[in-house]
């Protein structure tokens, strides 16, 4: 398998189509795609049938589909019947793309949910495990992975985890513990260069990082934070190479993990989003392949 995979995020060209991103994809040479699901959901809802989504992604490597929200849901009741039924549906989905894995999150995927609680110490919103002590925490995230890992296996499909910034559990430290309590061979993490300086983890701390828990790179920037709750609206509107982050610095980072597998830029630049997503792509490929080193 190539190493260094420079792959095309769909939130780069957040209002386009799934055909449209997979012209970009190609016309700009990157060498994969990571995918919204509510890309492919749209095209089959439009009347496109599976078998016509099969061949429209055939020959691209589909590194990844996003993403399955608020995964602390496992062993709530209704909450856990509804986590696993979207859980099947999107493993069933990305087995039809030919993803090779799965994107989750903690939760609550809501910024409005962390705020509320922060002020108040409740929310009518759904929570996670906000407010409990460190270990239950631990505790219940760890097991719902398990069992979404368990769900992903049947499909052949490995999960990488995103912690967010803006809730418990967001620093590297704590997804290398969550991975190892869950005990499963299918799980990963992805690298979020915001999320990771949002939630006060550096270059330094990710070095140290192992490589091999690493499945997938979101290069990307942030505005100036002062501290608090991060707002990610607000702090990603900037394109990579534009914000606070030293960019070579978090990719150096990476690299000396011993990580060789795919980087992904991801925009959340609204300028970004509203130009020529053909010339913005171009952009960030030739930024990726300075940062990477290919």
């Amino acid at each position: 398998m190539k190493t260094n995979r420079l792959i095309y995020n769909s939130i780069v060209s957040r209002h386009a189509t799934l055909a449209i991103d997979l012209e970009i994809v190609r016309e700009a040479g990157f060498d994969g795609y990571e995918v919204a699901a509510g890309k492919l959901r749209d095209f089959l809802a439009a009347g496109f049938s599976e078998a016509e989504l099969v061949a429209r992604l055939a020959g691209t490597f589909v590194s990844g589909i996003g993403y399955l929200a608020d995964i602390e849901r496992a062993g709530e009741g209704e909450g856990e019947a509804a986590l696993l039924g979207e859980a099947r549906d999107l493993f069933r989905l990305a087995r039809i793309a030919g993803a090779r894995a799965v994107q989750i999150l903690t939760g609550p995927l809501r910024l409005r949910a962390v705020e509320e609680f922060a002020a108040t110490g409740t929310t009518a919103l759904y929570r996670g495990v906000l407010g409990l002590p460190r270990d239950r925490q631990l505790t219940a995230t760890a097991r719902a992975m398990a069992r979404l890992a368990d769900l992903a296996a049947d499909e052949g499909l490995l999960l990488y985890l995103e912690s967010l910034a803006w809730t418990p559990l967001n620093r590297l430290a704590d997804q290398v513990e969550l991975i190892r309590r869950a005990g499963r061979g299918n799980l990963r993490l992805v690298v979020d260069f915001w999320h990771c300086h949002a939630a006060g983890d550096s270059p330094d701390a990710l070095a140290r990082l192992d490589g091999r828990l690493i499945w997938g790179v979101h290069v990307c920037d942030s505005l100036p934070f002062a501290g608090g709750i991060p707002d990610e609206v607000v702090l990603r509107d900037v394109p990579a190479g534009r914000g606070v982050l030293r960019l070579r610095d978090w990719a150096d980072a990476v690299k000396a993990t011993g990580y060789t597998g795919w980087w992904s830029c991801e925009s959340f630049c609204r300028r970004q989003h509203q130009d020529n997503s053909f010339a913005v792509a171009r952009e960030l490929r030739d930024q990726m392949r300075d940062l990477v080193g290919v």
